[in-house]
This record gives C-alpha cells, sequence and structure tokens, in this order.
C-alpha cells in the first residue's frame, strides 16, 4: 500500500499521537522517549510502504516495543553448546570458571597495576602479571601473551627471521580454521617459507641439508586439525633440536593447542604438553582458550633470550592483551598449582573427562521433560554418540557420550523442512540451544550440559 492509496481513514496515527497514548508510557520509561519516538516511526513508516498492517493504536506501540527490545539485546550473548563439540570455535571455546570471572570483574571496574611495579613504585611490564606462572607451570625460562597463537606464530618469525628463511617439513604447512594458513602468515611476517622432505615423510637429513647462512629459523608445526597415518616418517623433536643448536639457528614449536598436563592421567587421549614440547625446543608457541582452559591468547615460552627479542619486536605491541585477559589468564593458571582439585575446578577438563554413563543417566532424567514440552511435535529418544574435543585438538579422537535425538512426529516425509524450523527455533530461544542436525535428526549432545534445569526452561518456550 502507497502513501497515496490511504485515505483519512485507514492513514496511521502521528507520532505525537502515539507517544501521548497511556500504553506508551512505559515503554518510554523503560527506553526513553527519544528511542521510543524512533521506534515508532518505523513502525509507521513500514505501514506506509505496504510492509505491515494497520492496526490500534495499542498494537503499534506494541510493535515499536518489540523492536526496542530485539535492539536492546545484545549481539553477543550466552548459549548452550550441546553440538557435542567441547571447544566449539564459533560457540567461544572453553567456558571460564568462576576465578577467571571474579578476577575480571575485579579489575575491570577500576584501576588497576597492569603496567606499574608496586614494589618500586614505576612502570612495570604487563606480561609480569603471568609469566612466572607460565615458567613454573612450563619450565620455560620467559614468556609473552599476545592475543591469539596466530599473532604468536607471526610475532616469532618476525622477531626472529625477518629477511631470512623458514624451515618447515611439508607435511605441516598446515591450514587451519578461517583459511589461516603458515605459508601466508611467513609472508606477512618478512620470512621466506624453505620446504622440506614430502608430504607423509620427512627426515632429519631433510633438516640438516636444508639449515644454511640464510636460515633465521627451524619450526615444528603441530598438525592439530588432521592426521597423516600409514607410509610416514618425522624427525625426532630432540634430535632437530640438537641439531639446530650445532647450526646456531633456534627451533621453535608451534603447538596449536596448549595443553599443561598429562591428558592419559585423566583417561583421556594423549595429547604433547608443553613442559614436553619445551624440553625438546627452544621456544614454543600455544594458546590460551583451547585445551589449557583459559581466554583467548597466544602464549610465547621457551628460551630468555629468544623472549627477550619477541617481547623488543614493535609488533609486540600490537598484538597485545589487555588487563581483563591477564586476569582471566592468571587465575586459570592459579588452579594448576593445585592439580589434585583441577578437573573439578576446571571447565574444560570437567567437560571432557564426564563419564558416558552419567551423560546417559542426565539424558535419561532429562527426557520425560523434554518430551512433555513437546508433546505431539516431536519423537524425543536417547541415544549414544560421540563427543568431539574440537578446535584443532586430537582430531580424531572421540569421547563416548549419550544425547536427546529429536525427530520428526510422521516420519521422514518433510523432516527437512520440520528439522530446519525445530533447529531455527531453537536458536530463537532466550537462550539459544545449538545442537548438530544430520541423518535425519537433531541431535543435543549433553557432554556439555550442566544445568539442566536451564535446559527445560528453554523449551518451556520453544515453538515450532
Amino acid at each position: 500500500m502507497s502513501r497515496t492509496a490511504l485515505s483519512a481513514e485507514t492513514r496511521p496515527p502521528s507520532v505525537e499521537r502515539l507517544l501521548a497514548h497511556e500504553a506508551a508510557a512505559a515503554s518510554a520509561e523503560a527506553y526513553g522517549r527519544t528511542a521510543l519516538t524512533e521506534a515508532i516511526r518505523a513502525v509507521l513508516a513500514a505501514i506506509r510502504e505496504g510492509h505491515e498492517p494497520l492496526a490500534e493504536s495499542e498494537e503499534l506501540i506494541a510493535r515499536a516495543e518489540a523492536r526496542l527490545e530485539r535492539e536492546s539485546r545484545p549481539s553477543l550473548r550466552r548459549v548452550l553448546n550441546l553440538t557435542g563439540t567441547v571447544l566449539h570455535t564459533n560457540l567461544g571455546r572453553a567456558p571460564l570458571p568462576p576465578e577467571a570471572v571474579e578476577a575480571v570483574a575485579a579489575v575491570m571496574t577500576g584501576a588497576s597495576n597492569l603496567e606499574y611495579d608496586l614494589v618500586r613504585g614505576e612502570r612495570g611490564e604487563r606480561d609480569s602479571h603471568v609469566e612466572a606462572l607460565i615458567c613454573r607451570l612450563t619450565g620455560a625460562e620467559a614468556a609473552v601473551v599476545v592475543n591469539n597463537n596466530a599473532a604468536a606464530v607471526l610475532l616469532v618469525l618476525n622477531a626472529l627471521a625477518m629477511r631470512r628463511e623458514v624451515v618447515v617439513s611439508r607435511g605441516e604447512l598446515v591450514e587451519i580454521g578461517g583459511s589461516f594458513r603458515v605459508p601466508d602468515v611467513m609472508v606477512r611476517a618478512g620470512c621466506r617459507l624453505r620446504e622440506v622432505g614430502t608430504t607423509n615423510r620427512t627426515h632429519l637429513a631433510d633438516y640438516a641439508e636444508a639449515i644454511g647462512p640464510r636460515t633465521g629459523l627451524v619450526m615444528k608445526v603441530h598438525p592439530s586439525n588432521y592426521e597423516v597415518t600409514g607410509f610416514t616418517a618425522e624427525a625426532d623433536a630432540a634430535a632437530l633440536k640438537h641439531l639446530c643448536a650445532e647450526r646456531g639457528v633456534p627451533f621453535v614449536n608451534d603447538l596449536g593447542s596448549g595443553n599443561l598436563i598429562d591428558f592419559a592421567a585423566y583417561g583421556l587421549p594423549p595429547e604433547p604438553t608443553v613442559g614436553r614440547a619445551l624440553a625438546e625446543s627452544d621456544l614454543v608457541t600455544f594458546s590460551g582458550d583451547k585445551l589449557l582452559g583459559a581466554v583467548q591468547c597466544g602464549i610465547v615460552a621457551g628460551r630468555a633470550d629468544l623472549v627477550a627479542k619477541v617481547r623488543k619486536n614493535p609488533l609486540k605491541r600490537a598484538l597485545r592483551v589487555d588487563k581483563m585477559t591477564y586476569a582471566a589468564l592468571g587465575a586459570v593458571l592459579r588452579l594448576y598449582l593445585h592439580p589434585e582439585r583441577l578437573k573439578e575446578r576446571l571447565p574444560t577438563l570437567r567437560l571432557l573427562t564426564r563419564e558416558e554413563t552419567a551423560i546417559r543417566t542426565q539424558a535419561e532424567r532429562l527426557l520425560p521433560g523434554i518430551a512433555a514440552r513437546l508433546g505431539d511435535r516431536a519423537r524425543v529418544t536417547v541415544e549414544p554418540c560421540s563427543s568431539q574435543i574440537g578446535s584443532g585438538a586430537l582430531p580424531v579422537e572421540t569421547l563416548p557420550s549419550a544425547s536427546l535425538v529429536l525427530r520428526p512426529p510422521s516420519g521422514p516425509k518433510g523432516e527437512g523442512a520440520w528439522l530446519k524450523l525445530l533447529a531455527a527455533s531453537l536458536r530463537a530461544l532466550p537462550v539459544p540451544v545449538i545442537g548438530r542436525v544430520g541423518d535425519g535428526a537433531l541431535r543435543l549432545d549433553l557432554r556439555t550440559l550442566e544445568d539442566e534445569a536451564e535446559l527445560l526452561a528453554q523449551f518451556e518456550a520453544l515453538a515450532i
């Protein structure tokens, strides 16, 4: 309907008339008169352009209030991750423990000694808030923190090998999520890639032949999101470190995901630890928000002289982290000082080590409530499934779990549209529920669910 097509009887009320209506008082108080005015104008414009029907004043004000409610809702929101991937990159990776949340809150509401030495009363170094902890837990001589592991790799390459060659095995030229490619990072860091070996087999002799006067460093890259099997070979890291020491070049190990503990001791698939990698390398780079279970950051740890060069590089300032990151990281690192309680206090480790029987019991406990809330709109069952660790950690290893499986009530006919609608409805909940769609069903893997009441409350509001 165009503006000229509206008669006097069907013309919308004026903005001033709607603002003066008694139904608008509460909205003006809650959202402010300016915001309400803009929302009313948007509603009236939609009517004039034929996108929405004309209605009584109360309904028009309700539409404006609905717009304001949507606009006031933050874009970044908490969700229930029931995808089966514990450390889901798209869903924020590691959940933080209360200690980290409290530490962040303590420094974000006022001034802090971020770069101030309280003992000497002068400018300090921001890495000092976590460096001693990192060194204590890993055996490193020194450490620096930047905003993620990609930044850590970039900084190391630029600081130690700019305009020089970096020797890397062809089988380790990885690409991870977001099209992050090791060769591309080397170009941006001002280095020249020197590939050695083949895709599946690289020997110590390949490195020995490649190292020369133009070599800046040798780098080993952990294949975090894939695994090469079969007829394979790689150089022993300790032997490679010895070779690099003889030739006078640094040996850097990019672990990707940073693990500080022996996973096997917790019944989990083994994963190289930072401490072990440091014993066989000069520098190690790793993430803070993956297996370590802390906040997003990248850590460079190892030889003090090399770390000093990294810290002095001008890029360090561009890649540095803020006070809230140091607060959260420090709080999580301190949990590692009490290993007897780590499984209980660190959410990532607690979720990864949940027993399959406990998860299945939880699913069976939730089944009647979920089924009752869905009624005849879906068929709900409990079925076994496999969880992934995620974020490039142990890509071929899975953890036995259990899930609530939702299927259309009428069988496979029209299941695609039904599943699409169901998934969208779950995402539209006050606390969005994110599951996994496949094989004619929507699966809610409960490995990462710790608040059962919250999930049930969300299904109360579900409309499909």
